[in-house]
């Protein structure tokens, strides 16, 4: 975790403390388990949660020392916990971890954690969604060029954008949640997952009390498909932040100035340069995108365990748990409150909405033609013909507009009348279904114009 890209709630989920605070969680609701069923002492259930909770209470510095220096000597983490926590209980910690292997505490904790980490990332999500659904709306009839190939293709409306990516975000948190309810499981099974020296109702108390499913079969280990699902969930956020992210930057540059990072008083563009005034949130958010996409691969290869278990996994959760979900979480913040303060110029989109003398209404134009009884390839050769000689004339004594050209064309001036013409130039005309499309996204309409 870089501290530069952590928020304090995400970073709590992994700090050492609140992992041993779920390691003690788990052993206690299983000895309390066991005890109800009969099968270790009532007491001894009694002074493990409560001798076990008021050292937890405790839990500082001294404590994680005590406990990374006896993993030194049993270069084994949950043993030297379970050591440490015997320190604390006493004689009744014969009774902790009874019938347990590692795996069991590791997992069923891992669960924790990333259930946690994801309902942090839903409420990331919530807060995008909203600022993505007061700006749709906000400019929802504000007139945009909208682009292919990074070439000027039809009139949209920069609302409509944003509605678009609004969608994708609400996607991503149905994705997420299906993603949460694979990974929360438990496993309190014991070696190789047989139940052989542990109940299974003691499985089913552990995780009722934890808010967990059972893994149905968990041989050591719970199966890493689950957890793959979920950073490969986490990664196509990732993806949709990049997305959004790459078309401000683009909207940013010199050349489109349609829109722009809020660049607050006394902020700095640039060390050489006074004047600049960078995307740089956006670039930053690309950035951050990738490292979250970068957990995909190991998450998959860590699927193909050998038999029942082995820990190739281990490591690399060790890492990529805690790295994508801060990264994430922050990436999601930073979002939220770019799309929020973002700045849109509504005249330069109009600007460049024209810059190409109308040849952006080409499509609106050769359906009114072929409503005018020409026939679609001739009616395609006419607007063509009349849209380039209108592009390579642009700026020069001898340019005229779209318009102009068309009503000179003898093949067109016959055939349309001019207020014909004039309605399939309207860029408003592309705005027709925006209604029917925001009742899509949002559930609402707003305003009709």
């Amino acid at each position: 975790m870089v501290p530069r890209y952590t928020r304090p709630a995400m970073e709590a989920i992994w700090a050492p403390a609140n992992r041993f605070r779920i390691w003690f969680e788990i052993e206690a609701l299983t000895a309390e388990a066991m005890a109800e069923l009969g099968q270790i002492p009532a007491s001894a259930a009694t002074a493990i949660r409560r001798r076990g909770a008021a050292r937890m209470a405790e839990f500082g510095p001294a404590d994680l020392a005590r406990i990374e220096a006896i993993e030194r000597e049993t270069r084994h983490d949950v043993i030297a916990f379970l050591t440490w926590l015997a320190e604390a209980i006493g004689e009744d910690s014969r009774f902790v971890h009874l019938g347990l292997t590692s795996s069991d505490v590791l997992d069923t904790c891992l669960a924790v954690q990333l259930a946690a980490a994801a309902d942090l990332l839903r409420a990331d999500l919530d807060d995008v969604l909203a600022a993505l659904r007061a700006r749709a709306f906000e400019h929802k009839h504000t007139l945009t060029i909208g682009r292919s190939h990074g070439i000027h293709a039809e009139p949209t409306s920069f609302g409509l954008k944003l509605a678009g990516h609004y969608a994708e975000f609400a996607r991503n948190r149905t994705r997420l949640g299906h993603a949460r309810e694979e990974v929360a499981v438990a496993a309190i099974s014991g070696a190789v997952g047989t139940f052989a020296h542990v109940d299974p109702r003691v499985e089913a108390h552990v995780a009722a009390r934890l808010g967990l499913a059972v893994e149905p079969v968990s041989t050591q280990v719970i199966p890493r498909d689950r957890h793959a699902a979920f950073f490969c969930t986490l990664a196509v956020i990732a993806a949709g932040i990049e997305r959004l992210a790459t078309e401000i930057r683009h909207l940013q540059r010199s050349e489109v100035r349609e829109a722009e990072e809020f660049f607050a008083p006394g902020q700095k563009g640039s060390s050489a340069m006074p004047h600049k005034r960078n995307p740089v949130l956006s670039e930053n958010l690309t950035g951050l995108a990738r490292l979250v996409r970068a957990a995909v691969v190991p998450a998959l290869e860590n699927v193909a365990l050998w038999h029942e278990r082995d820990i190739s996994h281990s490591s690399v959760e060790r890492a990529i748990a805690p790295d994508a979900t801060v990264t994430l979480d922050f990436a999601l913040a930073r979002l939220a409150g770019l799309v929020r303060d973002l700045v849109v110029y509504p005249d330069r989109m109009a600007h460049n909405l024209d810059a190409l003398g109308g040849v952006v209404h080409s499509g609106e134009v050769l359906l009114a033609l072929a409503r005018a009884g020409i026939s679609r390839e001739a009616a395609y050769a006419i607007v063509q013909r009349n849209a380039m000689a209108t592009w390579t004339a642009l700026g020069t004594p001898a340019g005229r507009s779209f318009r102009d050209n068309l009503l000179a064309d003898n093949e067109v001036a016959g055939r349309i009348e001019a207020a014909a013409l004039d309605a399939a130039l309207d860029p408003r005309t592309h705005l027709r279904a925006v209604d029917a499309l925001y009742l899509r996204v949002f559930g609402e309409a707003g305003p009709s114009s």
